[in-house]
């Protein structure tokens, strides 16, 4: 079935059609039309997936990729257009310019924590850029991927875009095939997977994984209002976000009021009994329960630590200073448990922060804006904020993407066109004019030529 239909695909785009900027925009039109007309099935299908508030679907998921097709729509003239750009003297006379064009058969793999929108958002840029693309959305967010492959059906031909549901053996049989992109968002370990299946046929990826973000909180810090930010940032989705703040990195001196404020700001958003909110979402799967579980074992839960197997619940959970080789501090911790560690030297944020690959995402508290931009400065990682979380992720001006360890490549707004899209670079060069420099004999050409050079 999945050869048949990417040799269907490969056919499709053999036609050209998919090139005609009017008939991408007609297409992107009627799946606006569809994901308007259907938004309240999408925030019941997520709820029914894992008691998603109705609040963040519409926030995290369905407004972010409304606002995104609108945008795409308004500018893909623009975007698609041929660009100009300054010739080289050696070149004169000519006229250069950037083509874009589409890669060809594209294979996008979905995530289960934001399963709509990190679903939907590359495929707009994919289909805006020209490809034909086949979208696998995940196996543990049942309802939305039913949704989502309604959807498309409706929008769609198969020959164009089609979805493939399925679970591990599924991604597997779709990384065996020979595709012009891959776009996969997810852990690092499948990220790893996914790059090696694509290397044989060098097929260019974009991974837009994860890894243990720091929020480093400085003595200049506004302790309320940093308290307030990071329980939204953190506990949103149930934690289960690759920019979260993974981590507090605190000086000494502000811990004792950060830990009342925290307490005070998680009661505010979820009340004395979390568990009961309607605004606190559920772990995935059980499978997520039980490692999430494992990390509070021998910790100090200062705030939370509460669990409930039967209903995926993990209160939103603040660890008291846990050891770096403790399990919670490993590796990415995708659920409601932030650990806190206090320091009191600049030089032991170098050495924790280090002592892990480079993070997605790096948040920085403090009033002090000098130190603040040296910090943002020293760490390499993917984007962040300055006195708050996880926000930059809303400007589609900026790009999104990790770096090292924690992704490669980059999307939002344009970025997500030209991710799909191949930079062709072309010189349309004159008739009436042909200087014979360049051609042999060379003859007595060589010192003219580097005197031109040292004017370039």
């Amino acid at each position: 079935m999945i050869p048949e239909l990417l040799n269907n695909q490969k056919a499709y785009f053999k036609t050209g059609k998919t090139l005609s900027v009017p008939y991408r925009k007609t297409l992107l039109k009627s799946l606006l039309s569809q994901l308007e007309t259907r938004e309240q099935e999408i925030i019941d299908a997520l709820y029914n997936d894992f008691k998603k508030p109705e609040f963040e679907s519409v926030l995290t998921e369905t407004a972010i990729v409304i606002q995104d097709l609108k945008h795409t729509i308004k500018k893909l003239n623009k975007w698609a257009k041929p660009k100009r750009v300054l010739p080289v003297l050696l070149n004169f006379p000519s006229t250069d310019y950037l083509y874009a064009e589409p890669y060809g058969s594209v294979l996008i793999i979905a995530p289960w924590n934001y399963p709509y929108q990190l679903a939907l958002a590359p495929l707009v840029g994919a289909i805006a850029a020209g490809n034909t693309a086949i979208l696998k959305p995940s196996e543990l967010t049942p309802h939305t991927s039913i949704l989502i492959n309604d959807i498309i059906n409706t929008v769609f031909n198969p020959e164009h875009v089609a979805v493939v549901q399925g679970g591990v053996d599924t991604s597997t049989k779709l990384l065996e095939q020979h595709w012009d992109y891959i776009f996969f968002t997810g852990s690092v370990a499948v990220g790893k997977i996914v790059a090696k299946a694509a290397a044989p046929n060098l097929t260019p990826v974009t991974l837009e994984l994860g890894g243990k973000n720091p929020c480093i909180i400085d003595n200049s810090a506004n302790i309320k209002l940093a308290a307030k930010r990071i329980v939204w940032g953190k506990f949103v989705n149930a934690g289960q976000t690759c920019i979260a703040p993974d981590y507090v990195l605190i000086h000494d001196s502000k811990k004792e009021a950060f830990y009342k404020a925290m307490q005070h700001e998680i009661q505010l958003a979820y009340s004395s009994t979390p568990k009961q909110s309607k605004d606190f979402a559920r772990i995935i799967n059980a499978k997520n329960f039980e490692r999430l579980a494992k990390m509070l074992v021998n910790q100090k839960c200062i705030i939370g630590g509460q669990t409930d197997a039967s209903d995926l619940y993990i209160a939103p959970t603040i660890i008291y200073e846990p050891q770096l080789d403790s399990e919670v501090m490993k590796d990415e911790i995708f659920g409601p448990i932030l650990p806190v560690i206090s320091y009191q030297k600049d030089s032991e944020l170098d050495t924790i922060i280090m002592s892990y690959n480079k993070p997605l995402s790096l948040y920085v508290f403090g009033s002090n804006s000098a130190k603040a931009k040296q910090l943002i400065q020293k760490f390499s990682f993917g984007g962040g904020c300055i006195n708050d979380t996880i926000v930059h992720f809303a400007n589609h001006r900026l790009p999104f993407g990790g770096v090292g360890n924690s992704g490669l490549g980059a999307y939002h707004g344009q970025y997500t066109f030209d991710t799909f899209s191949h930079k062709k670079g072309v010189v349309k060069k004159a008739n009436w004019l042909d200087i014979p420099v360049r051609y042999a004999p060379y003859k007595n050409k060589l010192n003219f030529v580097r005197k031109a050079l040292k004017w370039l």
